[in-house]
């Protein structure tokens, strides 16, 4: 069954207290709505106040700075007092640019008017009074201005009209100099009213009357399309030259009435209950709206990132659709974004190749693929939307969402083109380079072979002569000097092939691939070439090779140039100063020890017995182009410095006591035993 609990009667003190409670509850809503009300009337009137406060300072800056304009428009006048025919001109532009100038005059030393002129805008003051009857004011400004020899405002003046009308003026005087001497006056006579017209702004005018006043409080001049409520004034003191202007800004508007306030004060009060809900909301916006600011712009980050690069970026999903691309990607390879997310498969695939790149993409967007990711690149070729095909490297990650679910494929694509072009560019330069110094190599040998053929051939023409003679004259004895002849003749013959054919397998020998030689084998290659010019400049080769020679996988021709070349220049470098003597070139190979984790090095030295490298020679020795010799092209240095880097080597130099030493190192082949 059922048990049915029943409520207690609440207590007699606690029931006494609840009416207490909603009386101070009351009575504090009503202690709030009443300071509400009261706060609100007043901060309404101090807001008027400050409104007023405000346009009275805005005139007040306005009237200065259109008072300065007027000023500026007087001094054109006043610095060209030489030229009396233009003043009219000039004050009539004047006039015109400013009409609450009512008049300009100019005056000679005593003060007496040379010239005046009234403005188009309105009827001419001086009709019904003259102006020798009102010129109390403007001579004592003019005073003022001649004593500082600055403009001077003179005190205000009532200028009657016709029919009981009139108008308050200012003067304004300037002192003219010539050739610095005083030589009279510009005046100009300014108009209250209608200064106050000009500055006044239209939203002022409408809610307010501005008006020029004196220390007592008697208005000089008013402007504005209503009457002052008397209530919100404000007044500000003009600062001019010689003189102040005192502004008053009377406000239309009254002191805030109780009714419509105290009903705006009800609504503020009934709203306060919201007050709380609303701070809440607003606390919840701006949070939203700093994470929708960041998001924002690490979006125009990664916008303005993608748009700045110039690699290709593409975003593709699970089933290999494109669903972004940079704008560098879309002018790589000429399709719109557009284009490329509608097409069912890339039309950057070449038609032959669609095939082969479908089963790779299958490959690469395999889920398995996507859990042990390769961060190396492979290189493919795309073609452009006018057909051509270019070469490609293609970099993919895994593209996981905020969850770590992977949503598809990340890729940065790099046109190799012009990295492709530059290299085979470099290579086709590299060519040329060499070719030349092998030229430049035969070039130099051909002078050597003038002289080592000349012995030969002169020794078997006389051999030649000698036979011809004996066979002439015949005697017991000239068979056996017929077959000695002959013999030398087939020694020389021989001797001249040799040069001959060293020279021809030289210049024949073309770029292959790396081999496997001894050292000793090149060095020997080449001894025959060198030994020409050193007998042609008188020296002699030491050889040091050790038995069993190192081995080295280089390219054979390639080295041999860069052991023809040092050698060469240690020859040319003993034609100088170095006694016969002392002309020795050393060539040595040296199996370097092995360090761990480094390849095994051979050494080659070539040591000369010449001067040494200068220092401001030793700065510049392998730049291309570089010679001490007039005849030389300076290729041979660099050539060689590139050809070692090529094969994973370097070269240098040292200055010995006597003599230069070039050494260069190569990686030694690996053997069996390594």
């Amino acid at each position: 069954m059922m048990e049915l609990h029943r409520h207690e009667p609440e207590p007699a003190p606690r029931r006494a207290r609840r009416p207490l409670l909603w009386a101070v509850l009351v009575s504090l809503l009503l202690v709030a709505q009443t300071l509400l009300v009261v706060m609100t009337l007043r901060y309404e009137a101090s807001r008027m106040q400050e409104r007023a406060d405000d346009t009275a300072a805005l005139v007040s800056v306005e009237m200065k700075r259109r008072a300065q304009q007027v000023l500026q428009s007087l001094q054109v006048l006043r610095v060209r007092p030489e030229l009396p025919s233009a003043w009219p001109q000039e004050a009539e532009a004047a006039l015109r640019a400013h009409r609450e100038l009512a008049r300009i005059e100019r005056r000679d030393r005593s003060g007496k008017i040379v010239e005046a002129m009234d403005s188009p805008y309105r009827t001419p003051m001086f009709r019904h009074w003259s102006r020798q009857e009102m010129q109390v004011e403007v001579e004592l400004g003019c005073g003022g201005a001649l004593r500082s020899n600055s403009p001077v405002f003179s005190r205000s003046q009532f200028v009657p009209l016709a029919n009981g009308l009139g108008m308050e003026i200012v003067d304004v005087c300037l002192p003219l100099q010539e050739a610095g001497q005083h030589a009279g006056f510009v005046v100009g006579s300014v108009v209250l009213g209608a200064w106050l017209d000009e500055i006044r702004p239209t939203e002022v005018a409408r809610q307010h009357e501005i008006s020029v006043v004196e220390a007592d409080g008697t208005r000089l001049a008013r402007a504005g399309a209503v009457r002052g409520g008397g209530v919100f004034v404000s007044e500000r003191i003009v600062d001019l030259p010689g003189n102040s202007l005192q502004i008053r800004v009377d406000a239309q508007d009254r002191k805030p009435s109780l009714i419509p306030n105290l009903a705006v004060a009800l609504v503020l009060g009934l709203s306060a209950g919201l007050f709380v809900v609303v701070l809440l909301l607003v606390r919840d916006w701006r949070r939203r709206a700093r994470v929708e600011a960041a998001l924002a712009e690490a979006l125009a980050f990664r916008k303005a990132m993608e748009d700045s690069l110039i690699t290709g970026v593409r975003a593709r999903d699970r089933r290999g659709r494109i669903v972004h691309v940079n704008p560098a990607f879309c002018a790589m390879v000429g399709y719109t974004a557009a284009e490329l997310r509608l097409a069912e498969t890339p039309p950057y695939w070449p038609p032959e190749q669609v095939a082969t790149y479908q089963q790779r993409q299958a490959e690469r967007l395999n889920p398995a693929a996507a859990a042990a990711p390769s961060r190396e690149g492979y290189e493919t070729v795309f073609m452009r939307k006018n057909g051509e095909r270019f070469p490609v490297m293609v970099y993919e990650a895994p593209l996981v969402d905020s969850t770590g679910k992977h949503t598809g494929w990340m890729s940065t694509v790099v046109d190799v083109t012009e990295p492709r072009r530059m290299e085979e560019l470099s290579r086709q330069q590299q060519e040329k380079l060499q070719a030349t110094a092998r030229l430049a190599s035969v070039g130099e040998m051909a002078s050597l072979l003038s002289h080592e053929l000349n012995q030969p051939l002169s020794a078997i023409a006389s051999y030649a002569t000698g036979s011809l003679n004996l066979i002439e004259q015949p005697d017991g004895d000239t068979l056996g000097l017929l077959q000695q002849a002959m013999s030398r003749i087939a020694e020389q013959a021989e001797r001249a092939g040799r040069v001959i054919k060293s020279v021809h397998d030289f210049v024949r020998r073309r770029h292959q691939a790396h081999e496997v030689i001894g050292a000793d084998q090149l060095i020997e290659s080449v001894l025959p070439l060198i030994r020409l010019q050193a007998r042609k400049s008188g020296a002699r080769i030491e050889v040091d090779v050790p038995r069993p020679a190192p081995k080295l996988k280089v390219d054979r021709t390639m080295i041999e140039q860069v052991l023809l070349n040092l050698a060469r220049n240690g020859l040319q470098a003993m034609e100088g100063d170095t006694p016969l003597a002392e002309r020795v070139l050393q060539l040595q190979v040296r199996a370097l020890p092995p360090r761990e984790g480094s390849p095994r090095w051979v050494a080659f030295s070539v040591i000369d017995a010449g001067s040494g490298v200068p220092p401001e020679v030793a700065q510049r020795l392998f730049t291309p182009f570089f010679t001490t010799r007039g005849e030389g092209m300076g290729l041979g240095l660099s050539l060689c410095r590139t050809v070692l880097e090529q094969h994973g080597g370097a070269i240098d130099f040292e200055n010995l006591a006597r003599g230069t030493a070039f050494r260069f190192t190569l990686p030694r082949a690996p053997q069996r035993d390594d």
